[in-house]
């Protein structure tokens, strides 16, 4: 039978308990500040500055189209370094989070991030993909015919060989990033300053959120 108290206010992993010594905790929050101004804090600043920046346009949102993936030479080769660099930097945004996670004394598996097995994974995937994934599609068609947001291009990237595999590669580096930082790294470390599970994913879902306005 499902226990809906704790599922709806779930208890904190016994690891995590929140740190006494006010200088740990200082130590813990100079440290969350510094990562996602270097990561996904800068990318929500950046994008709600964009957000301003469109709605101060002439032009209703709707009419205003932006492009998830662009191209940022006209030379193919320069073009497909430009990807890669945009790659490798995301995948650093995750090492480091697993990096300090690490240092913290959670390993991989402790923050969800186990070998995985794959027909469970995939089944579980494809479910919370249609979950999420086909509200927040509906949620900005409707927000686009009402005039609330922006057209949004998946790529705008020139037809070059290597288009597929980068964007493959881009989505795989982006998503991990994502959860490494944003999830994994973040909710754990507010839990060692004492914020409940809810509290700790208000503010991981806010930080997601964020860096997504310019869309």
């Amino acid at each position: 039978m499902i226990d809906f108290k704790n599922w709806l206010t779930p208890p904190p992993p016994e690891h995590t308990a929140p740190l006494p010594d006010a200088r740990e905790r200082t130590t813990i929050k100079v440290e969350i500040a510094i990562v996602l101004l270097a990561t996904f804090g800068l990318s929500g600043l950046s994008s709600i500055l964009s957000l301003v920046e469109d709605a101060l346009q002439t032009a209703a949102l709707s009419d205003q189209t932006v492009a998830l993936n662009s191209s940022r030479s006209s030379f193919s080769l320069v073009d497909l370094l430009f990807q890669l660099l945009s790659i490798l930097r995301l995948c650093a945004w995750g090492a480091l989070g697993l990096y300090l996670l690490w240092r913290a004394d959670l390993a991989p598996r402790a923050v969800g991030l186990a070998r995985p097995r794959l027909k469970i994974d995939l089944g579980h995937g494809v479910g919370l993909a249609a979950l999420l994934g086909l509200p927040g599609l509906a949620l900005y068609l409707v927000g686009n015919a009402l005039g609330f947001n922006l057209n949004v291009v998946p790529s705008a990237l020139d037809d070059h060989w290597w288009r597929v595999p980068a964007l493959i590669l881009y989505a795989l580096a982006n998503s991990g990033a994502e959860e490494i930082i944003v999830v994994a790294y973040l909710i754990s470390r507010l839990r060692r300053l004492g914020l409940s599970e809810n509290r700790s994913l208000v503010c991981s879902a806010l930080l997601r959120g964020s860096y997504h306005l310019y869309q």
